[in-house]
């Protein structure tokens, strides 16, 4: 859905999916997605992840997250609101996995609704589904003018972690 026009007074608005196969076993990608100590190697950007309340990647938990783009940085509180199954250890092969948060800076709210299938023998599905909500009229602005950048960032962290995960690659690496 394109952005809504800026003379809106309706909160601007934006939803995008994008997907990746990535060949390794859904089993071991819901791991890997879920291991905090892995978060660095392929979330480009991330300076800190840190709950506040709970454990990490468990519902409920609420955690501060620091992402750097060049020489800004952006501070977000990010809220996990499904997790399913709980553990990822032995999820059968008829199950979905789902991970779903809720992200919110000042000016605007995010959703990513995660979806893990397996896509044929040692091959996992992963599809996205973004949802951007944005208020004051910097974020509205940068929403309306830069829908494509959210989803190119997207793929992006898609991509990093698959090169993490199939061959060990680590955006920190790349750096230098």
């Amino acid at each position: 859905m394109p952005a809504a026009p800026l003379g809106n007074p309706e909160r601007t608005a934006m939803k995008y999916t994008v997907s990746i196969e990535i060949a390794l076993p859904r089993e071991r990608v819901a791991r890997l997605l879920s291991d905090p100590e892995h978060l660095p190697k392929w979330l480009r950007g991330l300076v800190l992840h840190e709950p506040r309340n709970g454990v990490h990647g468990q519902v409920g938990t609420v955690s501060r997250v620091v992402l750097r783009t060049g020489r800004q940085e952006m501070e977000c509180t990010e809220t996990i609101t499904r997790r399913e199954p709980a553990d990822p250890h032995g999820i059968p092969a008829e199950d979905v996995v789902h991970y779903e948060r809720e992200i919110v800076t000042e000016g605007m709210w995010s959703a990513v609704r995660d979806r893990l299938t397996e896509a044929g023998p040692g091959r996992t599905l992963w599809v996205s589904e973004n949802e951007y909500r944005f208020s004051g009229v910097m974020m509205r602005l940068v929403g309306f003018l830069m829908p494509g950048a959210f989803r190119k960032q997207s793929l992006q962290h898609m991509r990093d972690f698959r090169a993490f995960a199939e061959r060990g690659e680590d955006v920190r690496a790349a750096r230098g």
